[in-house]
């Protein structure tokens, strides 16, 4: 039997219909409409080809920087550390080429080490590289280098040649393994991964050049010492060669090289000398995260439990996960990690503690929101489920996935119009993956489309 209020039910959409219906563009992750277009290089005053304006990168960050900041567990609860950072870093883009844009940086809860930004100026920095510098002037040179790709405007380059893929896959798939079309292994692996935002993919080598130089220009320009750049780049040099897993993610996104590390040496001791005579702010530094270097344990627990998990190996992450929550019981990252690694387990009565003591310390992140719904839908909770997807979309908006577990949600609740609708939805944003199968599977199923 049809759905009595969905029009489209009564006779079902032929394959030439859906398949229009489902090519539209649909609001949410997608980018703008990409026109590839001369522009003029704020930093060399060239001109240049470029995929998109100006207000296209800044509505990129609108659109996909909260998603992207979500997959990584949400800005650290410190207030005043968050505060720091953007002190610094407005010290550095005031002085940039192009001190218009809307910067802003926080620090994020993933534990892994890297610093990103978005087109438009949006900057995150991770707290496992916060735990690898020891004073501001690294900071510095860390926030400078992200503001020289905003300014050589690197994203817009390449946006003509590609479009960006969804974010949070890692919760996807957690999702589908709830719902019984995952493989946990495959789960357990991605689990704590950065989000897939292809806006964020590997810089060339010759954009990381030109940031680290525009780095160097805007961090001396606010007062800093240019050994700052040169420590930064010898403690990610020797991170990688002593712990690889832990800043694979670095250098898969801003290649790294002895020849970066050389040119910051020759640059800090010609062009930059004079800013040598700058005292090094270390102590300013570790007065501002002296909280953050107090979970170091918990932190650097999480971080080998990641990689026990990147090699699917569930007892020795679980114990790593244990040891930080019994050295941080309150972390909002160790509660949905260990969360996660539950449901990945489809152990859910063992992570639905761990999901609602996450969304109590941290009411505001929706990851636990979203978590906590996939709890309650094997639970056989469907009501509570969607509660859950919905408060979770109406904190981040835009991520198509949400729409199709709220689909499911409203599939238990025997709410089929309603299920049919989500499942139409999300088929407008996403038609390739195991869940856009089940959703044009049950669309068929039930006469909508044929």
């Amino acid at each position: 039997m049809t759905p009595p209020d969905l029009p489209i039910a009564r006779r079902g959409l032929s394959r030439r219909e859906f398949l229009r219906l489902a090519g539209r563009a649909a609001p949410g992750l997608a980018l703008p409409g990409l026109l590839a277009a001369c522009a003029t290089d704020p930093v060399t005053g060239r001109s240049t080809m470029v995929g998109l304006t100006e207000q296209q990168e800044i509505e990129i960050d609108r659109r996909q920087a909260p998603q992207q900041i979500s997959a990584d567990y949400g800005p650290v609860q410190d207030g005043a550390l968050n505060g720091y950072v953007g002190g610094v870093g407005g010290s550095l883009w005031t002085k940039s080429h192009r001190p218009q844009m809307p910067y802003s940086v926080r620090v994020v809860n993933a534990n892994y080490v890297n610093a990103y930004t978005f087109p438009g100026g949006t900057m995150a920095i991770t707290r496992g590289i916060m735990l690898q510098m020891a004073s501001e002037d690294e900071l510095a040179a860390l926030l400078g280098h992200e503001i020289g790709h905003v300014n050589a405007r690197h994203a817009a380059e390449r946006a003509g040649r590609q479009q960006a893929a969804g974010v949070a896959v890692g919760i996807a798939q957690i999702g589908l393994a709830v719902i019984g079309l995952g493989d946990v292994a495959q789960v357990a692996g991605q689990i704590g991964q950065i989000g897939a935002s292809a806006l964020l993919a590997s810089y060339s080598r010759d954009d990381e050049r030109e940031a680290d130089s525009l780095g160097f220009e805007y961090m001396t320009r606010a007062g800093y010492n240019a050994d700052g750049m040169v420590a930064l780049m010898d403690a990610l040099r020797r991170e990688e060669r002593d712990q690889p897993s832990m800043i694979q993610t670095m250098f898969s996104t801003h290649p790294m090289s002895n020849e970066r590390y050389a040119t910051a040496v020759r640059e800090a001791q010609g062009k930059y000398a004079a800013s040598r005579a700058a005292r090094i702010q270390r102590e300013r530094y570790a007065d501002h995260t002296a909280r953050l270097r107090a979970l170091r344990p918990a932190i650097e627990a999480q971080q080998r439990g990641e990689a026990a998990l990147a090699k699917k190996d569930l007892p020795a992450a679980s114990q790593h996960f244990e040891q930080a929550l019994s050295l941080a019981p309150e972390d909002y990252t160790g509660l949905i990690l260990m969360a996660k690694l539950q449901l990945a387990q489809k152990r859910f009565a063992e992570a639905e503690p761990f999901v609602d003591r996450a969304i109590a310390v941290y009411p505001q992140e929706p990851q636990g929101q979203l978590l906590g719904g996939f709890v309650k839908l094997v639970q056989k909770r469907p009501e509570i489920a969607y509660q859950r997807f919905d408060a979770y979309d109406k904190a981040l908006p835009g991520n198509p996935n949400t729409l199709f577990f709220k689909g499911v949600a409203m599939e238990h609740m025997q709410n089929r119009n309603q299920a049919a609708q989500l499942y139409l939805q999300y088929l407008r944003v996403v038609r390739q993956g195991r869940q856009a199968q089940y959703a044009e599977q049950r669309l068929r199923q039930w006469g909508v489309i044929r």
